[in-house]
């Protein structure tokens, strides 16, 4: 049954998102619909298509009471707006749906796996949230939320657990037909943990272990947990609050971790073997992965920054969007991101430069776009021969975003200083690459307000958003020193029908949807 809240952000979102001209928004990489978006929800395949859920706020495009809005794909690319799928409407959630998962039961309902927030006067006066963990059932537009809820409670957490951190759950059925899900925590000495539980039925859940912890070693509570096999090793992520920055691998603030170890499932014991960040940019944070039938692990994520949100463009109806789905892999013990394959399907009118000979800022013509796939491959001209190189892109003469690399040191640089935004926020981010006598390869995927870089093969990642005006278009490369270059680019194309991109009535059809 839809209830009198949701009905009311239905309403909205049909109202008022079709006054956001397509244009207005990235061609490819996920918006809400209108008002606020942060993390990804619900990331999973249903009925042969994916769906993503997203936390959402409807009513501004600032953080508000969590909804969650509701898109789905069958290319990764293109996105058709679902009415939202759930509101804050019971006593156990009236302060806010809060990030969890989904999945297709084997009767082919969809399971939405959420926190469930209220607020309560502690007997010192402070306001306190109280998380627990809840579902909802439904067909893939509609869902009820279960009579049982919520389903873990402060009963449910082991000894030292706090009943005022405890969220994001992120649910699975294994091979065995036993479901399991990891959930974030905060422990006794004040940093996060994640923990595992277990269910047959998925209506009766118990604690099995805790998988791993942050001993106040990587910030402190742990958000939004995935824990999923890949390439013969098992995979932790968690978002990190309060980090402390280790030297250029992680920065201070809210972060990801990526743990690379072994699990025994005998035992339930995850042992670690590397840690490293998941995104080494600006705007990256609450990750989710799914699983494709043709086998790949595809991860998606917010492509914000909570030390960002006050820099909401003047006018913008909306605020916050995704990362492109990246494939994983695991190679020499580090995650390897590269972008869907999808993207591929899309790119048109290639143009391509060998050996180009760079020593001072070079144009190159055809390269130019706020929707390009490139790819550069850089290599010094001669022994020792530059020391520094620099991308430019969403380029005039007022506007640039530029990534740096220093052979010498290693270090690539993104910085967005000149991108479009005056407020008081991060605009730069700098880090380690491996040593590779000076060659670089980049891959940069330009989606009108945002850049993603994936290095060397994606051994790391770096996304930041940027506001440049879509007029400043120019692509350009700079060279203390001589370097050679090779240069592939293409534009990328996507459908924008408005049947697709625009947002359903409050029944969840749209005109002439099929």
């Amino acid at each position: 049954m839809i209830s009198e809240t949701l009905q009311k952000a239905r309403g909205f979102e049909a109202k008022y998102a079709p006054f956001i001209p397509n244009g207005q928004r990235p061609a490819f990489h996920v918006t809400p619909a209108i008002g606020w978006m942060n993390d990804p929800n619900g990331f999973s395949l249903y009925q042969g298509e994916y769906h993503l859920f997203y936390q959402y706020h409807p009513y501004s495009c600032q953080w508000g009471p969590m909804h969650w809005g509701h898109v789905k794909t069958r290319d990764f690319l293109r996105w058709e707006y679902l009415p939202a799928a759930l509101a804050p409407d019971m006593e156990y959630d009236q302060n806010g749906c809060f990030s969890g998962s989904a999945m297709e039961l084997p009767d082919g309902r969809q399971l939405l796996v959420y926190t469930g927030v209220r607020r309560r006067l502690s007997p010192d006066g402070r306001t306190e949230e109280i998380q627990t963990q809840c579902q909802a059932i439904g067909d893939g537009v509609n869902y009820d939320k279960c009579p049982a809820n919520p389903m873990l409670t402060d009963r449910d957490l082991p000894a030292g657990g706090s009943a005022l951190d405890f969220r994001d759950p992120k649910a699975w059925r294994d091979g065995d037909g036993v479901y399991r899900m990891v959930v974030g925590n905060r422990t006794r000495d004040g940093s996060g943990a994640v923990l595992l539980y277990e269910s047959r039925d998925v209506q009766n859940w118990r604690f099995v272990t805790t998988l791993d912890a942050s001993h106040n070693q990587y910030g402190r509570m742990w958000e939004c947990p995935d824990f999923f096999p890949l390439d013969g090793k098992q995979v932790l992520l968690v978002s990190p609050q309060e980090m402390s920055p280790i030297g250029l691998e992680f920065h201070a603030g809210n972060g990801t971790v990526c743990f690379i170890g072994s699990y025994d499932p005998e035992t339930r014991q995850f042992r670690r073997e590397h840690v490293q960040a998941i995104d080494y940019g600006i705007d990256f944070y609450a990750p989710q992965t799914l699983l494709t039938p043709d086998g790949r692990r595809v991860m998606i994520a917010w492509m914000q920054n909570w030390s960002t949100t006050c820099a909401v463009p003047h006018d913008c109806r909306w605020f916050g969007q995704m990362s492109l789905p990246r494939e994983l892999h695991i190679r020499n013990g580090r995650l390897i991101q590269t972008p869907v394959r999808e993207l591929e399907a899309f790119r048109r009118d290639r143009v391509s430069y060998q050996n180009v000979l760079v020593n001072g800022e070079t144009y190159l013509h055809g390269l130019r776009g706020r929707m390009v796939d490139m790819t550069i491959n850089v290599r010094p001209a001669s022994r020792d021969s530059y020391t520094c190189f620099r991308v430019n892109v969403a380029r005039d003469g007022e506007f640039v975003t530029t990534i740096r690399y220093k052979p010498d040191t290693s270090i690539l640089k993104i910085d967005r200083t000149r991108s479009g935004s005056n407020a008081d926020i991060v605009h730069t981010r700098s880090f380690l690459v491996r040593p590779r006598d000076g060659e670089l390869e980049l891959r940069i995927v330009l989606d009108r307000y945002s850049v993603e870089v994936f290095v060397n093969g994606g051994e790391q990642a770096a996304s930041a958003v940027i506001y440049t005006p879509q007029e400043a278009d120019a692509i350009s490369f700079d060279a203390e020193g001589s370097v050679l270059v090779d240069v592939e680019k293409y534009d990328i194309v996507c459908s924008e029908s408005s049947e697709e991109r625009r947002p359903p009535n409050e029944t969840g059809h749209y005109p002439g949807h099929r």
